[in-house]
């Protein structure tokens, strides 16, 4: 089921799937949200308006993270800390332990 909230103007929808919603940027899984955990991913378009639809997202449904820009670099900061932002990355939304798929960053 298609949520009708509102995260961008263009190419962007939110969708529900059970347990999960999830916000689609083009044909990009972004983000998906479950009671449990945030997965981020640009699917290799680290644009400034992907970030912008990450920020939105996390802005408009209270999420708690932020994503930044930083000499080129990506990172993403969630309950005071700050990590390199890599695609599939995973927080988790109690713990605040941060998760990538090359390595535990918590």
């Amino acid at each position: 089921m298609t949520r009708m909230d509102k995260v961008g103007r263009f190419a962007t929808t939110i969708s529900e799937y059970d347990n999960e919603w999830v916000v689609t940027y083009h044909s990009t899984n972004v983000i998906r949200v479950t009671n449990e955990q945030i997965t981020l991913n640009s699917g290799g378009w680290r644009t400034n308006t992907t970030k912008n639809r990450m920020n939105q997202t996390s802005n408009q449904f209270g999420l708690g993270y932020r994503v930044f820009q930083k000499n080129f670099e990506w990172f993403v900061e969630f309950k005071g800390r700050i990590v390199p932002f890599r695609d599939g990355m995973v927080i988790h939304r109690v713990s605040g332990n941060v998760y990538t798929k090359y390595a535990n960053e918590s």
